[in-house]
């Protein structure tokens, strides 16, 4: 338990994404985010394994501060709905984080852990809330692409303000601001019925063999130190163990391709979830909301489909953290590799910088 008596310190703000699969936190002081981490966090387990989380973090994540706290965890099914997830949640990050807490309401501000309950319809999920009103005070114009692990959030930006059609995640879905997939946890199941292979067309397995994140672990595209989660399998994540779970998904065994044809598979795979973004981006962009030049923000673990994504939309892309945090927001060190964790901890590290920004 945190000892109340401990003063949080007025320059010291840990922004916190409490997710269903992660946990991010970022650390800002003095107006600059001076370090940001992910770990896994399986809270369909229940709250403990916030705690287990909390406890394998850095050592400044549990110092005492002032703390920011988003959330999508409350989705997880240990929760009897949403609001009772909001409710416990919150709950925890009064008892567990040394200092205040606020959480973040998304359009509602700040609230504080007891009001949480009753501000659940506007805290839940809204992350992807936070990280479009920090965009917005540096680029008026542009469309959020924080394509993450499990899902990906297109959210439009206007005259510096979130500008979308929908809030919940029902709403986002049924707006396609909310799209559920990611590169990393994302069945291959869900992007298609079937795939070509050495000059066929064949049907999928119905089960969940392989992930995207075989898909782009092969591919070269997912950077090791983010891939942080199980296998379907829970095996490896070697080249041969990941080619003999994409050779699953279409009834084969490994031996009965090489790795040109597992690559191809990848690739058709990688191919279908780019489409399904760039659909629900062209009707976001039919609304005529955004100028043509109106840039890509990618974050996100999946900011190099992002990036991609941006391509196809022929527009220019920026990375949340290199190009529109830096230099002015993220402390020197945060540099590359650095940055690359600032973007992929995109909501923790804005509401961390919008509770500075609220005094």
């Amino acid at each position: 338990m945190p000892d109340p008596h401990i003063p949080a310190s007025t320059h010291r703000i840990i922004g916190w994404d409490l997710g269903g699969v992660h946990v991010k936190a970022a650390l800002v002081e003095d107006g600059r985010v001076r370090a940001v981490v992910q770990a896994p966090c399986p809270l369909w387990r229940g709250l403990p394994a916030l705690d287990d989380t909390l406890a394998g973090l850095p050592d400044w994540a549990r110092a005492p501060a002032r703390h920011a706290v988003t959330m999508t965890g409350e989705l997880t099914d240990c929760f009897a709905d949403r609001a009772d997830g909001v409710a416990q949640i919150a709950a925890w990050a009064a008892r567990r984080l040394p200092g205040r807490v606020a959480v973040y309401a998304g359009r509602a501000g700040f609230v504080a852990p007891d009001g949480a309950a009753g501000a659940a319809a506007d805290i839940a999920s809204a992350n992807w809330h936070a990280t479009a009103a920090l965009i917005g005070r540096a680029v008026p114009a542009a469309l959020l692409a924080d394509i993450g692990s499990t899902t990906a959030d297109l959210i439009p930006i206007r005259d510096g303000r979130p500008a979308a059609q929908g809030y919940s995640d029902a709403e986002r879905l049924e707006t396609g601001e909310l799209v559920y997939t990611g590169v990393v946890r994302t069945p291959l199941l869900a992007l298609a019925a079937s795939a070509p292979f050495r000059g066929r067309r064949t049907a999928l397995m119905a089960e969940t063999f392989a992930t995207t994140g075989d898909a782009y672990r092969l591919l070269g595209d997912l950077p090791p130190e983010e891939d942080q989660q199980d296998t379907p399998d829970l095996k490896g994540k070697s080249t041969p163990e990941t080619e003999i779970r994409l050779a699953r998904m279409i009834g084969r065994d490994r031996h009965e391709g090489g790795p040109a044809d597992w690559r191809r598979l990848a690739s058709h795979f990688a191919e279908a979830q780019l489409r399904l973004l760039h659909d629900a981006s062209a009707v976001i962009l039919s609304r005529g909301d955004l100028p043509d030049e109106a840039p890509v923000i990618a974050c996100g673990a999946g900011r190099f489909l992002a990036a991609r994504l941006a391509g196809r939309l022929g527009r220019p892309v920026r990375d949340l953290a290199e190009q529109v945090l830096a230099p002015h927001v993220l402390a020197p060190h945060l540099a590359g590799a650095g940055a690359g964790w600032a973007s992929v901890c995109g909501p923790a590290v804005a509401v961390a910088l919008l509770e500075a920004a609220s005094g």
